[in-house]
């Protein structure tokens, strides 16, 4: 689906806004993505990594990877734990680390709490993306930020199921209802679909809307948002707040996106990337 972008709003640092037929076309080629240097080379593109939130798994990324790929970006969408934030950020370090070169780290939903968390510190991490994504600061819990703004369904439709842990202990894991999956978390795709992506949906524990973020990387790497102005998982007005607070570069709404944007309108979704990619090059 070709999405419509409703608005576009620069918020700090003087960045210049981009039209929004460039947004709305093609994506850059590997030749102009990487524009040649004063010396006649072209520069690294960096890695695009991609990371997922709750209920949800790496495939969610897929429509945005073919875009992205075809434009010359290296690109992972490395599987998100979904253990805690602590262990779910401590693996996304892990897996900037072993990438040699830049990189644009994008989230979405927890995704975004998540690489807030594992991005801090990371020197080879030039630019932030968030999707529909929490943007928390320094000792929040998603759990108190997901009631600051009306309109989320999510909590009520969720369902606990407890798991034993290798330890020993019981944890707690979330999971959305099937009669309830679609409404709340991605109303604009077909039905069939929806179906299967509740079938095959990753749970998450529901420490990870209890646990407390530690560092926050979009204090020192400039980042970029998109909003999903129908969203019913976080609030499209708490996407707002957290893309003005960190002071982001750019941001963009998508007309009628559900809170699985990525999947709705991944064209908007890799343009935004791309904006990110060539702003931070």
């Amino acid at each position: 689906m070709d999405p419509e972008l409703t608005r576009r709003r620069v918020l700090a640092g003087g960045a210049a806004v981009a039209s929004t037929a460039a947004l709305l076309g093609p994506l850059s080629s590997t030749a102009s993505a990487a524009a040649p240097s004063a010396a006649g080379t072209k520069p690294t593109l960096p890695t695009i990594v991609l990371v997922h939130g709750g209920f949800a798994d790496a495939s969610c990324w897929n429509a945005v990877i073919e875009q992205l790929q075809q434009a010359g970006y290296p690109t992972i969408a490395p599987a998100n734990p979904l253990r805690s934030l602590p262990t779910d950020a401590a693996y996304i370090a892990s897996v900037l680390r072993s990438i040699s070169g830049p990189v644009v780290l994008v989230g979405h939903s927890y995704g975004g709490a998540t690489i807030t968390n594992a991005a801090a510190g990371a020197t080879n991490v030039k630019a932030l993306v968030y999707i529909a994504a929490f943007v928390p600061d320094q000792g929040e819990q998603l759990s108190v930020l997901i009631n600051k703004y009306p309109g989320s369904i999510i909590e009520a439709a969720t369902r606990p199921v407890a798991y034993d842990g290798p330890d020993g202990t019981t944890g707690t894991d979330l999971y959305l209802e099937p009669d309830k999956f679609r409404a709340a978390f991605a109303a604009d795709l077909p039905i069939a679909t929806t179906r299967l992506m509740q079938a095959t949906q990753r749970p998450f524990s529901a420490t990870c809307f209890t646990d407390t973020t530690t560092a926050v990387a979009w204090r020192t790497i400039p980042s970029w948002g998109l909003v999903a102005d129908t969203d019913k998982a976080i609030p499209p007005a708490l996407q707002r707040f957290f893309y003005n607070r960190a002071r982001a570069r750019q941001v963009v709404e998508a007309r009628g996106a559900s809170h699985v944007a990525m999947i709705s309108h991944p064209r908007a979704t890799a343009r935004l990337i791309e904006q990110a990619a060539r702003a931070t090059a």
